[in-house]
């Protein structure tokens, strides 16, 4: 009788996959004993007494690191992307006031490579331990004929918790206000698919140094997590909104904070922008309305603060190694951003 068809010879090796589980399981392993159950089991088993909180409120979020991935899995990058990912999720729950739990990821590929997973489910472990919670699990699917080989795409579930009278969703947000920035390390997870038709139709670009390291290393540096500067002033009284700056940039994302009745003002001469983009504009010729709708700028964070307290914010940052400073007012308006004056190239 011929050899039947397996399920290795379509493309899938359950035995890779079950080697590359038990490497993940040293991982995955944590001491937070708020994990009832470790790798293996259907599902995780959190749990969720919140001691401390009076109302806990949980802030929910999935993310993935766009196109980004690509370039960095291309290069190596592997811990590198892991920690995008991770960062840009607590970043985009932070900005309510949340402290992050746990989080989950999603790893699909076309050909399950142990090396790459398992560095993939360690950095992604290691990025969440720097930020105080816990990788408590995912899925990594091989599909072969669906995804090329050697292509991975991965995404994540981030769990937060945040006490409700403490929530921070702009309500607070009053006429004559400071915006406050908060630097950047570079373009973060966002404006990839430009900087990449950028490079193949420029290849030049990649000799050119930044700052005193290579083009490369400057658009792969990881997205910065701002948590760990942010959270003493979660329950500061004069912090009255924050706002993410992802896609879509300062102008569009710090309108979905923004109360009825008001508007943002940003000064974008005081805006400080990182050597990387003005490189990018240099050399790709692209229109200053399309670096500000595309990038961050410099600008991976605003807070909306009470006036009084914006000095006292910013040394509290800049004391936890992060440069803020003041580059608009909130004033009457409809939810949206208007930009003042331009940008100081």
């Amino acid at each position: 009788m011929s050899q039947g068809f397996t399920y290795k010879q379509a493309g899938v090796d359950i035995a890779t996959a079950d080697a590359t589980k038990r490497e993940m399981a040293k991982s995955l392993e944590t001491a937070d004993a708020r994990v009832l159950n470790r790798l293996g089991a259907f599902a995780t088993l959190f749990d969720a007494r919140f001691p401390g909180y009076r109302h806990p409120v949980l802030v929910l979020k999935s993310e993935e690191p766009g196109s980004k991935q690509k370039l960095a899995l291309q290069h190596g990058r592997v811990e590198s992307i892991c920690q995008d990912l991770v960062n840009h999720l607590i970043n985009d729950i932070i900005v309510m006031g949340a402290a992050p739990l746990s989080v989950q990821d999603v790893i699909v590929c076309g050909k399950l490579e142990k090396e790459v997973v398992s560095r993939l489910v360690a950095g992604m472990a290691r990025a969440c331990r720097d930020q105080d919670c816990t990788l408590t699990g995912g899925e990594t699917s091989e599909q072969p004929g669906v995804v090329p080989a050697g292509t991975y795409i991965l995404t994540a579930s981030l769990v937060g918790v945040v006490e409700k009278d403490l929530i921070v969703d702009g309500a607070r947000i009053r006429e004559g206000d400071q915006v406050l920035a908060l630097a950047s390390n570079g373009l973060h997870t966002n404006g990839y698919s430009l900087v990449r038709a950028l490079m193949e139709k420029k290849p030049e670009i990649r000799a050119q140094q930044v700052e005193g390291e290579s083009f490369l290393d400057a658009i792969l540096r990881p997205h910065r997590c701002y948590f760990q500067a942010l959270r003493g002033l979660f329950t500061h009284p004069g912090l009255h909104g924050m706002a993410h700056i992802t896609g879509g940039g300062i102008g569009g994302n710090l309108n979905r904070v923004l109360p009825q009745g008001l508007g943002a003002r940003i000064e974008l001469e005081h805006l400080e922008v990182l050597p990387l983009f003005r490189l990018i504009r240099e050399m790709g010729q692209v229109p200053d309305e399309d670096l500000l709708r595309t990038f961050n700028l410099g600008a991976g964070m605003t807070l909306v603060v009470a006036p009084e307290a914006a000095g006292e914010i910013c040394r509290h940052l800049e004391a936890q190694g992060c440069r803020a400073y003041p580059m608009g007012t909130i004033a009457k308006g409809e939810q949206q951003v208007e930009y003042v004056g331009g940008v100081k190239w």
